[in-house]
Parts: structure tokens; sequence; C-alpha cells
């Protein structure tokens, strides 16, 4: 897609915040704890959306710092995890001081920052050793219907299989892992999945409203009726280190301390 569409899809995500928590897939919990280990720590989430991950990361004990540029998607997050401390904000201009948390994640997000803006933030954001953790769901586009089902929300999995941060000096090369999963589906909540993409949901009323009732009809055709679908996820994980040249490069902003620099209303 280009710059104008990504952007465009980035900030489509608040419309559709509550079908997105109702109908999208969590993590497993062995992935969370690879990803962001179990001795608590300050994490800092970026593109948190409802907080799938965030109530999974502050239950192993982490003090969790969530940030995201849609209200309404951060207005559902604050519902379910309570104890998190909620800064509308970009990975671009992240509000929170320098040096003030030992891991920063994202999930299902890091495709839509400005890498190289959002790398330099995340450096600057760490602590000196500090982590990076990013993780996609991807579905298994081997089973027939699943990959029907993808083609209708215009998901793909590309670029789930690369590092991250490959061409960055400002990490180390990652360190990957895979995780399977499964989620059961009926027939309103795999509508539910489908309009949550950001490719149906910036759709004309009309193509949207013909997609979902294609999905629908997809389900009916499979005769599975309240038994439901089980989909089959893998769940991409890469975690990396802030290198030295990191530390040198990184630009100061506020002091090093615990605060947010902007925290939401």
């Amino acid at each position: 897609m280009d710059a104008e569409e990504k952007c465009t899809r980035a900030a489509s995500f608040g419309d559709v915040a509550q079908t997105y928590d109702a109908h999208r897939p969590g993590y497993p919990g062995e992935a969370v704890r690879w990803l962001v280990g179990t001795t608590p720590g300050r994490v800092l989430e970026l593109g948190a959306g409802t907080g799938k991950l965030t109530a999974q990361i502050a239950a192993i004990g982490h003090e969790v710092i969530a940030t995201d540029p849609s209200p309404q998607m951060l207005l559902q997050l604050r519902e379910h995890v309570p104890a998190a401390r909620v800064a509308v904000g970009r990975a671009e201009t992240i509000p929170l001081s320098t040096g003030s948390v030992d891991i920063v994640v994202a999930a299902q997000a890091f495709h839509w920052f400005d890498e190289q803006q959002a790398l330099g933030e995340i450096t600057r954001a760490l602590r000196p050793g500090g982590v990076l953790s990013l993780v996609w769901n991807a579905a298994d586009l081997k089973v027939p219907w699943v990959r029907k089902v993808s083609a209708m929300a215009g998901i793909t999995n590309e670029g789930v299989e690369d590092d991250p941060v490959a061409q960055s000096e400002l990490f180390t090369a990652s360190e990957g892992k895979t995780f399977r999963h499964w989620q059961q589906f009926h027939r309103a909540s795999l509508i539910g999945y489908v309009a949550s993409s950001s490719h149906v949901s910036t759709m004309p009323a009309a193509e949207r409203d013909r997609v979902l009732a294609d999905v629908g009809a997809l389900y009916d055709s499979y005769g599975r009726g309240p038994d439901g679908m089980l989909m089959p996820w893998t769940s991409y994980c890469y975690r990396s280190r802030v290198t030295g040249l990191a530390a040198s490069q990184s630009r100061p902003r506020g002091d090093a301390d615990d605060g947010l620099l902007i925290d939401f209303p």
C-alpha cells in the first residue's frame, strides 16, 4: 500500500474499537512470557490498541505503560486493564521520559510505524541494555477457509517471518520464536473479525456490506452451525537489545525519570 493508504488505514481502528476488542485473538501465555519475561519490570507498549496484550503483560506482574494514537481504542484498554498507565501517543513521538523503561513491546502494530523515527524514539525510551519485543499473529493460510476469509479481510502474512530490525544498527539481530494457538469463531464473530480489519473498515458502506455478507455466506457453506470453526494462528515473536551505538545516538528529551510527559485524560 502507498503512504496515503497506510496513513488512512492506520487511523481507522478507532472506528471499530469495540469490534476489534471482541473479535481479534489474544496471544499464548507462553509467548507473552517469552516476549517480556517473568521478572517484574517496566514495560512500554506501543500501539496497545484495546489491550489484548496489555492485560497479559500486567497479569505477569509488570508495570505497564500503554500508548496508542486512538483514544477510542484506549478507552477499551482502560476497562480491561485499569492498573495500566495510559497515554495517547505515537511510536514516532513517545510521551515518556528518556531511559525510563526496561522493555518496549508492540503487538500487531510495528508495521504501521514510521520505522526510522520509531526506532530512534524506542532507543531513547529504553534503559541501557533494554529490550524491544515485537509480535504478530498470522493465520494459517494453508487451510482453505482461512485463506478465503483472510483474502476477504485483506490480511496477508507478508513479512511476518522477517527480522523486523534487520536493517537497523540500533538493535542487535532479533531472536525469534513461534507459538501455535487457536481461536473459535461462530458466524457473528467471524463477520466481526473481518469487519475489524482496516482493509474492510475503510471501504465504502455498500462494498463493506457486500464483503461481510460474503463472509456470512462462507460460514454457512461450511455447515458448522453452533459448533463454530477453529482458526489456527501462529504468533511470530521477536526480541532484540539496544546496542552501544543506539545509546550514543539517542537524543535526550526530558529527564530520565519515571514520569509520563502526556497523560491520557
